[in-house]
């Protein structure tokens, strides 16, 4: 039997942002500091961690653009899906949830800059 040694060539995988794997995910939902960090290096956007409680235009705005997003809130095994997990990541614990807390955020933002 001829075993000829095989040559190994060195190759240098390229990796995707971390942002777009799992190394750049929480798994409670949203991106932790290295993805946020990869997304910024790629795109040049800069993006900040969810706020999780309080009246926050971010949030208000975050909560009813997800609340809207087409697609279940569970796979077909039971799982919450990306859009569930960061919804909770952000306070909300389903998209009738956000829905209905980013109306309420809204209107109280609104009341409170009238008011200064």
């Amino acid at each position: 039997m001829n075993t000829l040694p095989k040559a190994r060539i060195a190759k240098r995988k390229y990796k995707s942002p971390a942002w777009t794997r799992k190394a750049g995910q929480n798994p409670k939902g949203g991106l932790n500091a290295k993805g946020r960090a990869s997304y910024k290096k790629a795109t040049g956007g800069t993006l900040k961690a969810p706020v999780k409680s309080g009246d926050n235009p971010r949030r208000a705005s975050f909560l009813a653009r997800m609340g809207n997003m087409p697609g279940p809130e569970r796979d077909s095994k039971g799982r919450p899906t990306r859009l569930l997990l960061s919804l909770k990541a952000w306070g909300a614990s389903s998209k009738a949830d956000a829905r209905s807390k980013a109306k309420n955020m809204s209107k109280r933002l609104k009341a409170k800059k009238k008011r200064k």
